[in-house]
């Protein structure tokens, strides 16, 4: 007897090990590529090489982005010319904190329009999203409010460790030596380490929960392909 996962709609859909496609898997990458380039490359060279190979990465993974997809991708793209500006005054004026700020008012500001998106009845993810995912008006809404709370809430995280930690000098635990290579840990370096290995997997994590919550509200393809088939239909007198 063999078994499969099916829709509401009885229809059955292909497993898949990786919850994420090619997009979501590039905007995954183009986030988290720059950040760690910079925090290798912080640890070795310094903060002015560090924020110079996050605009070199943020370059790069724009490019790649751009030759996989065939286009430009909305998300990646804004949050790189984001970096791009934010690390171009980094390093303009020898202050790491612009990158740190970056992150605070990039994701505050996705929070607000998707909140104000979500009371209108807009909803951002349909916009970027719609013509690759196909979900019912209730599973837009539900995606778009937990964003945009995930949005609100590490932005205030990342504002409380980027201020909490602007001044601390703190020693580099003895076991973490052979990685970053620094007896003394700066506010700068808490912050990297926070945003890599704790922001980063729950980011991961939440939007995996999103991918899987989503699928009860999944119109399937042939569904929606056999209702504009008969739309056209539906304007005309018997």
């Amino acid at each position: 007897m063999t078994t499969d996962n099916r829709s509401a709609h009885g229809l059955a859909e292909p497993k898949r090990w990786f919850p994420f496609n090619a997009e979501q898997t590039l905007n995954i990458a183009s986030e988290m590529g720059p950040i760690f380039t910079m925090f290798v490359v912080n640890f070795i060279w310094g903060v002015e090489a560090g924020v110079i190979s996050l605009m070199v990465a943020t370059v790069v993974a724009l490019t790649l982005s751009l030759i996989v997809l065939k286009r430009p991708p909305m998300m990646p793209f804004i949050a790189g010319a984001v970096s791009l500006v934010f690390g171009g005054l980094a390093y303009y004026t020898g202050d790491a904190n612009w990158v740190q700020i970056k992150v605070t008012i990039f994701n505050a500001l996705v929070a607000i329009v998707l909140f104000v998106g979500l009371l209108r009845g807009k909803y951002f993810f349909e916009f970027v999203f719609g013509k690759t995912f196909h979900y019912t008006a209730d599973g837009w809404a539900t995606l778009t409010r937990n964003a945009a709370f995930f949005f609100l809430i590490t932005a205030v995280a990342n504002e409380a460790v980027r201020q909490g930690f602007a001044t601390t000098n703190i020693a580099c635990p003895h076991s973490w030596l052979w990685l970053l290579r620094k007896p003394m840990l700066s506010g700068l370096d808490i912050w990297m380490i926070f945003k890599l290995f704790m922001v980063m997997p729950l980011t991961g994590l939440f939007f995996i929960w999103q991918v899987r919550a989503m699928r009860e509200h999944r119109l399937p393809a042939p569904v929606l392909a056999h209702a504009s088939s008969r739309a056209p239909h539906s304007d005309r007198l018997p």
